[in-house]
């Protein structure tokens, strides 16, 4: 029989909604493949919905990050943290040290990010992800439907822009499961959306993030001008136009992933 879910009711000063409903869950927790045997980190678990299920669907080592002192201390009364599969860390994921996380619990990298996050922290979560190296694998993370649009988004299409240029820099993103408000408790004002986030081979990534991150928020900081006007604040990013062979005309969101990709080195010196 499962442990009961810990209880205690959603704060809307940290972006609680909850997921109560077990085969939505069990879809959630292996919408990014099966998670048997795997080391999986969870941030946010609440009162423990998806956690049980992850639990559940046979995850070796689950790393729970929560904020939230009522929900870590519940959790970290479970069985399953007493035999050394749960592992609890109360503290901000946003300040948390991942990798020595993950030595403290005997996880093994890359481990897999399985998450309903907090709607007010979720994208720069992700964007910090993003830049993790060897610690991190699949991304399986649920966010607003209107961001999940963004990161999946591609090229001319309205939802396009800076998120979709850095998460499809490192990782192959796709919608996977789509919730109503009605899903959770309490509802949204918004529907939600399942985002798998899968880790590009070597060759195919972009790994200087943090420059192409100061490109797009360049370019895309005033999108519907044209990129040589959207850029002047950027020192040598004009020049970088014109080395690495863009019409300084076109704005942002009709440059391709591989544009960005060739204006970021450009603007970088090689």
């Amino acid at each position: 029989m499962s442990t009961p879910l810990t209880p205690g009711a959603a704060k809307k000063s940290l972006g609680q909604h909850f997921l109560f409903d077990p085969a939505i869950l069990k879809r959630v927790a292996n919408a990014g493949g099966s998670v048997e045997g795997k080391t999986v980190i969870e941030v946010g678990p609440g009162p423990g919905g998806l956690t049980r299920a992850l639990l559940d669907s046979g995850v070796t080592k689950l790393i729970a990050i929560e904020l939230d002192d009522r929900f870590a201390e519940g959790l970290a009364l479970w069985p399953e943290a007493r035999e050394g599969r749960l592992h609890v860390h109360h503290g901000d994921a946003m300040r948390a040290n991942i990798p020595e996380l993950l030595a403290k619990a005997g996880g093994e990298s890359p481990a897999m990010i399985v998450a309903n996050l907090p709607y007010n922290v979720g994208t720069p979560m992700l964007v910090e992800w993003l830049k993790a190296d060897t610690w991190r694998g699949t991304m399986v993370l649920m966010f607003q439907k209107e961001v999940a649009l963004r990161i999946c988004a591609a090229a001319d299409d309205d939802h396009y822009g800076r998120l979709a240029v850095l998460c499809q820099a490192v990782t192959r993103p796709r919608l996977a499961v789509l919730l109503p408000p009605g899903a959770f408790r309490p509802p949204p004002k918004v529907d939600s959306a399942v985002v798998v986030l899968e880790p590009l081979a070597e060759a195919e990534r972009f790994d200087d993030l943090n420059n192409l991150e100061k490109i797009t928020a360049s370019a895309f900081g005033q999108r519907r001008k044209m990129l040589r006007a959207a850029l002047k604040s950027l020192p040598g990013a004009v020049e970088a136009l014109q080395a690495s062979g863009i019409d300084p005309t076109r704005r942002a969101e009709t440059l391709t992933q591989m544009e960005f990709r060739a204006l970021t080195r450009a603007w970088r010196g090689g």
